[in-house]
């Protein structure tokens, strides 16, 4: 996709995972020892994450009640206990974590020419830390909580284009994320996109996106 000579009303991004570097592995290892064979944990975090994604399409919850009952399912699936600590040191770890590299000098770029929003699975109170970190000036962050539906929901990014007063080709949209962000932006004719490749998903050119490996990419495709 050549997004040159687009001037888009808003840049919105994904946070977890494109912005901030999602740590749940280095979050949950500590949590698994001895109770997981080293071997499988590959398999474990693997499943963990797939239940997540399994959560977030039921009757909506708070983000933490999402990581709370994902965790808990992927403990009973292996059979091991259900720690309710485990589950708050997952909780607590997510608001904590800062940006990948990349990110603070990419952003400020683009910031620098036009505004930036975030739409974000999460919590508003999880995510204040996480943004704050980041270390650019944003427009507007949305949350699952204030959209009470998440992505790959249509709901969730319906709730920001109106709250945006947008059409969907004004804007760009900008993930790390495949699943939760590109293919629904897609199917509601969010024709530019950027799909930052940091590895969560395998590309897939049919949901038309410009690609790039990392954040330092994006600037470039606007001729920033």
């Amino acid at each position: 996709m050549d997004l040159l000579g687009f001037t888009p009303k808003y840049i919105t991004f994904d946070c977890y995972g494109t912005l901030t570097n999602f740590q749940m592995t280095p979050a949950v290892l500590p949590l698994l020892e001895d109770r997981v064979a080293p071997e499988d944990v590959p398999t474990f975090l693997k499943d963990f994450r797939a239940y997540r994604m399994d959560e977030v399409l039921g009757p909506f919850k708070l983000y933490p009640q999402v990581l709370r009952d994902s965790w808990q399912r992927a403990c009973n699936r292996w059979r091991i206990q259900f720690r309710q600590s485990d589950a708050d040191t997952i909780v607590a770890a997510a608001g904590s974590w800062g940006p990948h590299p990349d990110v603070p000098e990419a952003l400020g770029k683009l910031a620098s020419a036009y505004p930036l929003v975030i739409l974000s699975n999460a919590t508003d109170g999880m995510l204040e830390n996480n943004v704050r970190q980041l270390g650019a000036p944003f427009h507007r962050v949305f949350t699952a909580e204030q959209a009470r539906a998440y992505k790959p929901r249509y709901a969730a990014f319906e709730y920001m284009l109106d709250q945006l007063n947008v059409e969907p080709q004004e804007i760009l949209h900008v993930s790390s994320h495949i699943w939760y962000d590109l293919i629904p932006a897609h199917e509601l004719r969010i024709k530019h996109k950027v799909y930052v490749n940091r590895g969560y998903d395998p590309s897939v050119p049919f949901y038309e996106y410009a690609e790039t490996s990392d954040l330092t990419g994006v600037p470039p495709l606007l001729g920033i």
